[in-house]
């Protein structure tokens, strides 16, 4: 049951982030097409700029917890490193419980009426000709807190499953 959590929600955010890293080449391509219609034909699309912010934000979005699952987050802790297995099994469920989880919960809860009043009116780009899509853009930081506290919880389980020597998830 453990390993078939644990499972479950990694690859739900493996799949995730294989879909959302095509965000980044769409980026590049979209911005080398306002940057050439821009300086080689004196084109501009406010829309199509406005999209790099889009992507950008569900790059970042979308992809914080698979971040999370590669250990890729920036740590400041000089003891983490020389610990060994167990010690830092157990920072990493301490730290998933009492702190990554209440901050997603926070997050989440904080922007639930930000979320709410967006969608109540359907938020639109406030430049003309912009991408009337505001609503779903803020819609992500729910779903942000959403996708990290269950990638915390994969890491929980996968400390408590080195502390307690079941590698089979019996």
């Amino acid at each position: 049951m453990l390993n078939k959590s644990i499972d479950l929600i990694d690859r739900f955010n493996q799949r995730l982030f294989n879909i959302v890293a095509w965000f980044t080449a769409l980026m590049v391509l979209i911005m080398f097409t306002i940057v050439l219609l821009r300086y080689g034909f004196n084109l501009g699309s406010i829309a199509a700029q406005e999209s790099i912010t889009y992507l950008h934000g569900g790059v970042f979005m979308l992809a914080i917890a698979h971040t999370l699952k590669i250990d890729g987050h920036v740590r400041v802790d000089i003891l983490y490193q020389r610990w060994g297995e167990r010690g830092r099994a157990i920072v990493n469920l301490l730290g998933s419980i009492f702190l990554l989880l209440p901050v997603c919960l926070f997050i989440a809860y904080i922007s639930w009426d930000y979320v709410a009043a967006s969608w109540s009116y359907y938020e639109g780009s406030r430049e003309a000709g912009g991408i009337d899509a505001v609503f779903i853009l803020k819609s992500l930081i729910p779903g942000l807190a959403l996708l990290l506290a269950l990638q915390g919880l994969s890491e929980a389980l996968k400390s408590v499953r080195t502390l307690t020597g079941d590698q089979h998830g019996r």
